[in-house]
């Protein structure tokens, strides 16, 4: 069985984000990047069905040059090799335009049984492009995957949601998109770290694909910022005294109604 697992670049998220004035997108050097925390879950999930099923995992990336040592981080969990596409022309991509070059990195990986992605990223947290690339590729989507099972030649998830969940079954090939529930990522060990270094990554740009640069990139986006304003600083609180006389209850139970809390 073959897996491959879309992972992302994204900015630490303990850091501070801030928008580039001239391009209206982030800016990736303001903060050190990292591999997105949500792509830990379905890399968890390709480790367990290689180890179970002896699938072959490979890492797919969509970024800069750079973003080599996400790939390399994401290989010291043990998958097998790397797929990167870089291209200058894929900067400032929708999820539309991102989910295009995946779709296209996908077909160029050959025949493959599953995609496991983690349901959103920490820097756009759209959720769309898991579903985006199935419709590209005609292919089934099971998204919001809290249990996952492969299984002669089939997919079975339980599918979350606010009720609790659903079970969604496909045949292969089929994508699935995880949520941090599924399972508890392990950390690297030392020999996977060192065993990353020399393990193989592809890398291809967007002619390779056969995706014209006017598909993706800022200029090809559907999706359009306009305008920012930077987070308002927090406001002081407001503090409710009890002197015993019962007026703070009064004054609490006034201010939940103002709020609207009650």
């Amino acid at each position: 069985m073959k897996v491959i697992v879309p992972v992302k670049r994204v900015p630490d998220t303990a850091g501070e984000k801030v928008i580039d004035e001239s391009s209206l997108t982030v800016d990736r050097d303001s903060v050190e990047s990292v591999l997105c925390p949500v792509n830990e879950f379905a890399i968890e999930e390709a480790v367990r069905l290689k180890e179970s099923q002896d699938a072959e995992v490979t890492v797919l990336l969509v970024g800069p040059e750079s973003a080599q040592s996400v790939v390399r981080k994401a290989l010291s969990y043990g998958l097998d090799a790397g797929l990167q596409i870089t291209d200058d022309a894929i900067a400032g991509s929708d999820a539309l335009g991102t989910a295009r070059v995946i779709a296209k990195a996908l077909e160029a990986a050959g025949d493959w049984d599953l995609v496991i992605f983690g349901n959103q990223s920490t820097d756009a947290r759209t959720c769309l492009v898991p579903a985006a690339v199935a419709e590209l590729l005609g292919v089934p989507s099971l998204t919001y995957a809290r249990h996952l099972e492969v299984e002669d030649g089939k997919v079975t998830v339980h599918r979350e949601h606010e009720e609790g969940w659903d079970v969604v079954e496909s045949s292969l090939p089929a994508i699935v998109s995880v949520v941090e529930a599924i399972n508890e990522p392990r950390y690297p060990s030392f020999k996977g770290i060192m065993a990353a270094k020399s393990k193989p990554l592809d890398v291809k740009s967007l002619g390779d694909l056969g995706v014209e640069p006017e598909e993706v990139g800022a200029n090809g986006a559907a999706a359009t910022m306009y305008a920012f304003e930077p987070r308002p600083p927090k406001e002081a609180g407001t503090v409710v005294e009890d002197d015993g006389s019962g007026a703070a209850a009064a004054q609490l139970a006034d201010w939940l109604v103002e709020k609207k809390f009650a």
